[in-house]
């Protein structure tokens, strides 16, 4: 089953997408060959199946990528999916420096699309690391002797709140800069804001 139904918001997209737009509307034709709903979202075409996201297009200076949302589910065969940064727990990318680059790929990526719209349709998920396993912060630690409610705070922030500001807090190698990132945001997460918000 296929699904040829176009987004006009995606076809602006496009329209707009130097200097990837040839490689995008060639990656956009692959992946309309599938079942999956071409949506646009955080700006970028994504591709969904029951309104879940799957797969998503998006552009950086020196390539631009497929993001398979599960990516670490899928097998990888061919050793072509990449983890962003040591911190992306599930998302994985196929990354594209040219247009013969995807035209060289189309096989691989309807695998890779086909595989991952199955592990949608299985309602698996991806086994996120526990809050508790990310390193704690000296610097954190002592805010949170210096500053109990502050402490509290933190740990009614949803899961997902804590360890986006533990990965921003531990980024830093100098204990300064840790401390500064912590005290920018003692009243936000005090607010129980989570670090983007």
């Amino acid at each position: 089953m296929t699904n040829r139904v176009t987004n006009p918001k995606v076809d602006s997209f496009l329209k707009r997408s130097a200097p990837w737009e040839k490689e995008f509307t060639n990656l956009r034709e692959i992946i309309l060959e599938t079942e999956m709903t071409e949506e646009l979202k955080w700006g970028q075409p994504c591709y969904t199946i029951n309104d879940a996201n799957v797969v998503l297009m998006h552009g950086f200076k020196s390539y631009c990528a497929l993001l398979f949302i599960k990516g670490s589910l899928l097998k990888d065969p061919q050793k072509i999916l990449i983890q962003q940064t040591e911190n992306v727990q599930a998302g994985r990318q196929i990354r594209f420096t040219s247009l013969q680059d995807v035209l060289d790929h189309q096989e691989d990526i309807r695998a890779y699309l086909k595989e991952a719209i199955e592990v949608e349709k299985a309602g698996l998920e991806v086994p996120f690391k526990k809050v508790s396993e990310f390193s704690m912060p000296e610097e954190l630690e002592a805010k949170f002797y210096e500053l109990p409610d502050f402490k509290a705070a933190f740990y009614a922030l949803t899961p997902g709140r804590q360890r986006a500001y533990l990965l921003y807090f531990s980024g830093s190698k100098q204990p300064s800069t840790r401390n500064n990132r912590i005290e920018k945001y003692v009243e936000q997460i005090m607010d129980g804001k989570g670090i983007n918000d």
